[in-house]
Formats: C-alpha cells, sequence, structure tokens
C-alpha cells in the first residue's frame, strides 16, 4: 500500500511544521514545568518528592488511556478538526491547573491535561505521517521536536522564573495565553487532512480493529521499544530539581539557569539529529545516541556537591542524549504501520509511552527517600535501572525495523 501524502508548497509547510512543534510545545512544557517546579510545590502544599511524582505520574497515566481511547476513533476524523478540538481542551486544562485551590486538585487537574494533551503527540505525528514523504521524515520530526528545546531554552525558564515572582500557577497562566494564540494560528494555518478517510469505518469494526493492532508482532515490539524508552527517562527526569537543590545546593530560581543551558543546546541538536537519522538510518542513530545517553543519566544520578557553573556545563550533554535518543525512535515510528492506520497505531503508541512516562516515575519516587541530613537518597538506584533499561532498548531496537512487514500473530505461516 502507498503512503498517503498531502504534498505542500515548501514554505507552507515549514510554517505548518512550526506550528505543530509550537502546539507540542505548549504539551511539552506543561508536562516538563511541574519537574523544576517540585521544591515550590513540595514547600507550597508540605508533599514529599514521591507525592510530586504522583502528580507526574496522573498525567502520564491519564495520558496513557486518552491516547488508548484515543486509538479507537483518531483516524475517523479530520485530523485538524481533532487537533483544534483537543487542543482547546488541554487549553482548558491549563486553566483548571492555575486556579487550583489545593494539591489534590491539582492532581485531579493533571489528570484532566493528561487526558485532553495526552492525544495531541499522536495526532501531530500523525499529521506528519499524512504530510512529509519517508524519506524527509526524520528531519521533519527534528523540527516538531524542537519543540522539547523550546520548552527548555523559553518555556520552563520562563515558567520557573514566573513561579518564583508570582506563585507556582503562573505559569499555567502562561500556557494558556500562549496555547489560545497558537489555536488560532493552527486554525488560519493547518490544510484539511481527511485523505486518510478512503472508507468510513463502522463502529462496530472499530473495536475489532483496535485488537488487530496488538495482533502485528511488529506493532508489539514498537510499542515495547516505546514504553522502555521512556520508561529510562522518567526513573531520572522528574527528580532532578528536587536533588539539585536538596543534595547540591542550587537555589530554586536557579534551576532556571540550568534548564536554560541544556535547551540551548538541544534548539540546535534536535534538527541535527533529525537529519542524521534521515541520512544513516533511524535504527543506527538511536543506538549511538541511546548508549551515549548512559554516562549522563548515570553522572546526573551519582554527582557529587559541584558549583551551579559546572552543573550548567554538563546539563547539556544529559539534555542532548535523552532527549535526542525520541527523534529517530519517534521518526521509525511513523514506518510501522500502513496509512490507513497510522493515527491509530501513533495513538496506541503515545499511550504505551506515557504509561511507561507513569510507571517510571511512580516506580522511581518509591525508590527515593530524605534521609536524616534532608537530603535525597537512593537516586544512584534509578540510574542503574535506566541505564539497564537503555542498553535493552539499544539492544531491542534492531527488533523493530522489520515491523513494516509483519502480519498479525495469528496468521504467520509455518516454513
Amino acid at each position: 500500500m502507498t503512503t498517503i501524502t498531502i504534498p505542500l508548497p515548501p514554505a507552507r509547510e515549514r510554517i505548518v511544521l512550526w506550528l505543530l512543534a509550537l502546539t507540542q510545545f505548549t504539551v511539552i512544557m506543561d508536562f516538563m514545568v511541574m519537574m523544576p517546579l517540585a521544591p515550590q510545590l513540595m514547600r507550597a502544599f508540605a508533599i514529599t518528592p514521591a507525592a510530586v511524582s504522583g502528580a507526574v505520574s496522573a498525567y502520564a497515566w491519564c495520558a496513557g488511556l486518552s491516547g488508548l481511547l484515543a486509538s479507537m476513533y483518531i483516524d475517523r476524523f479530520d485530523r485538524k478538526r481533532l487537533l483544534l478540538a483537543m487542543f482547546a481542551l488541554f487549553t482548558l486544562s491549563n486553566l483548571a491547573c492555575a486556579v487550583a485551590p489545593n494539591f489534590h486538585v491539582l492532581v485531579l487537574s493533571r489528570a484532566f491535561a493528561g487526558l485532553t494533551g495526552g492525544v495531541l503527540g499522536s495526532i501531530i505525528m500523525a499529521i506528519i505521517g499524512d504530510l512529509i514523504p519517508v524519506e524527509r521524515r526524520g528531519a521533519a520530526t527534528g523540527v516538531v521536536m524542537t519543540s522539547f528545546s523550546l520548552a527548555a531554552v523559553a518555556g520552563v525558564p520562563t515558567g520557573v522564573m514566573l513561579a518564583a515572582h508570582y506563585g507556582w500557577a503562573s505559569p499555567f497562566y502562561l500556557l494558556v495565553l500562549l496555547s489560545l494564540l497558537i489555536w488560532a494560528g493552527a486554525w488560519r494555518v493547518l490544510p484539511p487532512l481527511a485523505g486518510h478517510l478512503t472508507r468510513p469505518v463502522p463502529l462496530s469494526e472499530v473495536l475489532p480493529n483496535l485488537i488487530g493492532l496488538y495482533r502485528v508482532g511488529g506493532h508489539l515490539k514498537a510499542f515495547l521499544l516505546s514504553g522502555v524508552n521512556m520508561m529510562t527517562g522518567m526513573l531520572v527526569i522528574p527528580f532532578i530539581s528536587p536533588m539539585l537543590v536538596e543534595n547540591i545546593g542550587v537555589l530554586p530560581v536557579e534551576i532556571t539557569w540550568v534548564y536554560l543551558a541544556g535547551g540551548v543546546a538541544t534548539l540546535f541538536s534536535a534538527r541535527m539529529i533529525g537529519k542524521w537519522s534521515d541520512r544513516a538510518g533511524a535504527q543506527r542513530v538511536y543506538r549511538y545516541i541511546a548508549l551515549f545517553s548512559i554516562l549522563p543519566i548515570m553522572f546526573m544520578t551519582h554527582m557529587p556537591v559541584i558549583p551551579l557553573a559546572a552543573v550548567m556545563l554538563f546539563f547539556p550533554f544529559f539534555m542532548m542524549a535523552v532527549s535526542g535518543r525520541n527523534i529517530p525512535m519517534q521518526a521509525l515510528m511513523t514506518t510501522v504501520p500502513e496509512p490507513a492506520r497510522r493515527g491509530a497505531f501513533l495513538s496506541s503508541n503515545s499511550a504505551i509511552q506515557q504509561v511507561g512516562s507513569g510507571v517510571g516515575a511512580l516506580a522511581g519516587g518509591w525508590m527515593l527517600h530524605t534521609d536524616a541530613a534532608g537530603h535525597i537518597a537512593g537516586y544512584g538506584l534509578n540510574g542503574w535501572i535506566a541505564a539497564g533499561l537503555t542498553l535493552f532498548s539499544v539492544l531491542w531496537v534492531g527488533q523493530v525495523g522489520a515491523a513494516a512487514k509483519a502480519v498479525p500473530v495469528g496468521e504467520r505461516k509455518v516454513a
């Protein structure tokens, strides 16, 4: 079956990609900003690091559920209309976070954010799969993944600085304003995206089609890679700010400069990694970057007391490696399903990623405790587990390359 692509003029294609990147930026900032806000939330609500990780995992679990449910309907609608509808609800969820009067309401609001924002990433990747030819998807994914860098460079530091001066809720008000502006731009610029609607799928076929996604051996291999990849990062990332504040002595307001240093580096590395992935192949690039990521992961989780300047010099290597491996992986995922099932597959894949994030954040929080000196202990164990899972993913990524040719498990023939 040929890939469904909707050609756009180069100038408009670039605008669309950057609008998708900005949409993804708000989702990533919404997720990421909770992590450097952890010290302020711990003080404001008198909670532990495990409670903060619970709020992070609540978002991830609900995002996973949302992605799983979305796989039943995502290919039944024009992708532009679905993106705009879910983005509007996501904006409302951030308003709910901003006005939350206590931590319990905040957790519920984070769950709502997960339900609404969790499906946006899969819609964005499905749009890339529809618009961009396969030979340029790595570069296109690199542009959209620049959203991670933008969140680290501009979003999270600005949010942390606003929170330090105007309270923890101020970053969420900023997200509401930005989301409204981006929504208006997407409504005006995105073309209709209904080329995948070649045949209306009866409702009676929706659940069997969803089950069919999980009967394809290549799909299952891809899902396992996605889940493990996200789990490794979330064993470490949510606890960076509390560790830097409590163990290294970094001030909460100085976290801004740490994330700014990492974000500036990834702003340049994301697009280079995307182009590298197109040239050398997504599998190979994933292996190289994932293997390299073990070094900064281990240093992050075993960091001695060092000056702020040294933390800022190190953090770009951590950010480039841990975020960079997601670029070839995401490009690889767009090649796994057939076009008519791309949205459902990527939505299910997004769900698996969110479940992996939730498991990683929750398990990582369980393994941490505060010692008598007020330091966070147990972080090193998180690093060893993350390193082991990374090695597994490096070996497993070779199983995903043949996924596009896979057949349902129950239909394999014995040679």
